[in-house]
C-alpha cells in the first residue's frame, strides 16, 4: 500500500505511460500521413472487395465481403505495399527493354 502512494513511483509510471502514448501516436501518424493512398489499408480492402465483386454476380455483396476481408487481412498479415510493388514491376519492365 505504501508503495502505491510513493510519488516517485507514480511519476515513473506516468513517464512510462507518456512514452508509450507518444510511441503509439507516432506509429499512427506514420501510418496515416507517411504513406501514400496506395499504401492505405482502406484501398487494399477496397481492391480486395472489387476483385471479389468481379467474381460474383452480386456486386454489392461482393464489395462488402471483399472490403471486410481485405481490411482484416491488411490489419493482421504483412500485406505488401501495392505502390512499391507496382513501381518495382514497372522499373523492371523498363530495365528489360
Amino acid at each position: 500500500m505504501a508503495k502505491d502512494k510513493d510519488p516517485f513511483n507514480q511519476l515513473k509510471d506516468l513517464v512510462e505511460l507518456k512514452d508509450q502514448l507518444e510511441d503509439i501516436q507516432k506509429r499512427v501518424e506514420d501510418e496515416i500521413h507517411g504513406g501514400s493512398l496506395l499504401a492505405s489499408p482502406f484501398l487494399k480492402g477496397f481492391l480486395a472487395g472489387y476483385v471479389v465483386a468481379r467474381l460474383r454476380n452480386s456486386a454489392l455483396l461482393g464489395v462488402a465481403v471483399g472490403t471486410c476481408t481485405g481490411v482484416y487481412v491488411a490489419q493482421n498479415y504483412a500485406v505488401p505495399n501495392i505502390e512499391t510493388t507496382i513501381r518495382d514491376y514497372i522499373r523492371n519492365l523498363r530495365g528489360q527493354k
